[in-house]
């Protein structure tokens, strides 16, 4: 069993909002992992020689291609990937204690409805940040988020949007279990079996451990979903992917921009849930402020 405090409920959106402001901060090495997983081959190229590539070659600020559908990724499957998971959380028999097993079926129902909501834009964001590496022929030269979504809608059918959805929500499902499930456990332990208080300090120690067990665990399924959210054969499933890189570039294939990835995830996890917990704490304040004017006035 695992110890969660229980909270008052706080809005849906909370997760969403946090999320959208670490994607500002990690947004050049998360497109910096979507290159290094895109790379084909065996070559091994390093995460600071490939930014500096990027922007040697195609300018600085082309390290932020893609943030507005980046926000938009947030916006919607972070949203309800937090959201749910809080809120079914509150359903379980007993919400202030739920075991580790109530916890995992929140999680993956949460981020199967979150991989589901967020896929366009996904799709959108992975286009976007890999642009770069096409030939200017091929470049598809999406000036943002919604013009991106407009045109892969009229030039390749809606059914482009939900390219890659299975990997897609797989990878939702594992991020959301190994982050959120393990942010509680370490927050939990930490409190029981270390000095730490509830604050900044057990915050930010919870989402490096929750980040560090995420990365790893999600990196296989995340390179996948890349390579078949842009090849450009749309009958290229994941297996035939998979056995494809096996085959030609072996089983460290899979873990193709880890480095990155932790680089990203890691400080996207601890600014995620950081701000995530200020959020509750302010809203806690406010709900305070409002329950003492509304008995002040009764009296």
């Amino acid at each position: 069993m695992t110890t969660v405090a229980k909270k008052r409920s706080s809005p849906f959106y909370f997760g969403g909002a946090a999320s959208c402001v670490a994607a500002v901060v990690v947004h050049p090495f998360d497109l910096t992992k979507v290159r290094l997983q895109n790379m084909k081959g065996q070559a091994q190229h390093g995460m600071i020689s490939t930014m500096l590539n990027i922007a040697k070659k195609e300018g600085f600020f082309r390290l932020y291609a893609g943030l507005s559908a980046s926000l938009l990724r947030q916006a919607t499957y972070s949203t309800v990937r937090f959201g749910a998971y809080d809120k079914l959380k509150q359903y379980m028999p007993n919400p202030s204690n739920p075991s580790i097993w109530q916890l995992l079926v929140c999680s993956s129902a949460a981020g199967a409805m979150g991989g589901m909501a967020g896929n366009p834009a996904d799709v959108l964001n992975v286009r976007m940040q890999s642009d770069g590496q096409l030939p200017v022929h091929q470049r598809r030269n999406y000036r943002n988020a919604i013009d991106g979504l407009i045109r892969m809608s009229r030039e390749e059918g809606v059914g482009s949007l939900f390219r890659g959805l299975g990997p897609n929500i797989n990878r939702a499902v594992l991020m959301t279990s190994s982050q959120c499930v393990t942010y509680d456990m370490f927050k939990d332990l930490l409190l029981r079996y270390s000095p730490l208080q509830e604050g900044l300090s057990l915050h930010f120690s919870s989402s490096v451990l929750a980040g560090l067990v995420a990365t790893t665990v999600c990196s296989p399924v995340d390179v996948v979903k890349t390579r078949v959210m842009v090849a450009k054969d749309g009958n290229m499933s994941a297996l035939k992917i998979m056995a494809h890189m096996f085959k030609n570039e072996g089983i460290a294939s899979f873990f193709k921009g880890w480095t990155p990835a932790f680089i990203r995830l890691g400080p996207q996890t601890i600014i995620t849930f950081v701000v995530l917990e200020q959020f509750k704490k302010w809203h806690a304040a406010w709900q305070d402020k409002q329950v003492i004017t509304a008995n002040v006035q009764k009296v």
